[in-house]
């Protein structure tokens, strides 16, 4: 006699689309980078500010849009090197033009340049002060802000990014999501809830501890359908966006998009 196992409930993850960040591949053109998404069968691309969307260069931006378009893609974000704060950024003027001739909606800031550890209480209040003012523009543009959930800069740990989070209160502004490099999955996991009513779109990787240490996404299958269901407790239509895979290579890229594809099936 034996006895049927039945499948597990499985979550309808509709909600979520999912594409590349542009900077992964640095050394590609903008259209090569288009058919490789194209062929890995995404929706969209995060273009980034540095190399493939100048800041500022709106001829650029709008090339890039309509090729992104003609492909049946979608602009997901402009990754901007805008950092709050600090006199060397990018004019945000030409950050926020730029994202508008790309068509998109979220343009990507970094929350300074200092560790949380290193930053007093003067340096956090020119961060959230630079914060509202480039909301205050962006708004004007229909744009939205988010932050970087990144090291070296105020969201590198989940006491403060919340602190953060919780004294901006702006229509306008939200956080995006990785798993912090190299920390046990039960921490990634506190830090994804502790600002998950902010959370716009989520950067897909499997890190160990350093940049360079890098996995194939099959190795991290467990932990990103965690973090999946997670995020599903608000249901809110988010990107996922793949960012720097195991030795920057196009067919590790195909890889963890077909893993990624069949994480979120």
């Amino acid at each position: 006699m034996w006895t049927a196992v039945l499948p597990r409930n499985k979550m309808d993850f509709s909600n979520i689309r999912t594409g590349l960040v542009s900077i992964s591949f640095r050394k590609l053109a903008s259209c090569d980078l288009i058919e490789e998404v194209v062929k890995a069968g995404q929706q969209g691309i995060e273009w980034g500010g540095d190399v493939h969307v100048p800041h500022g260069d709106t001829a650029k931006a709008e090339q890039v849009a309509r090729w992104t378009r003609e492909a049946g893609l979608e602009s997901a974000a402009y990754g901007s090197y805008y950092r709050l704060a600090e006199a060397d950024s990018p004019e945000i003027e030409a950050v926020l033009d730029s994202a508008e001739a790309l068509g998109t909606s979220t343009v990507r800031v970094w929350a300074g340049k200092k560790a949380s550890a290193d930053a007093d209480q003067a340096y956090r209040e020119a961060v959230k002060a630079d914060a509202r003012r480039i909301c205050g523009l962006a708004a004007k543009q229909n744009l939205r802000i988010a932050f970087e959930y990144h090291g070296n800069t105020l969201t590198d740990s989940i006491e403060s990014a919340g602190e953060l989070l919780n004294d901006l209160q702006i229509d306008n502004l939200d956080s995006l999501w990785q798993p912090p490099n190299g920390q046990p999955e039960a921490v990634c996991e506190e830090s994804l809830q502790a600002i998950l009513p902010r959370i716009s779109n989520v950067h897909v990787f499997h890190w160990g501890a350093g940049f360079l240490e890098r996995f194939p996404l099959v190795e991290g299958t467990d932990r990103w359908s965690r973090y999946f269901e997670l995020l599903q407790a608000d249901r809110k239509p988010r990107w996922a966006l793949m960012e720097f895979v195991k030795d920057d290579a196009l067919a590790q890229y195909h890889a963890d998009a077909i893993q990624l594809r069949e994480i979120l099936s």
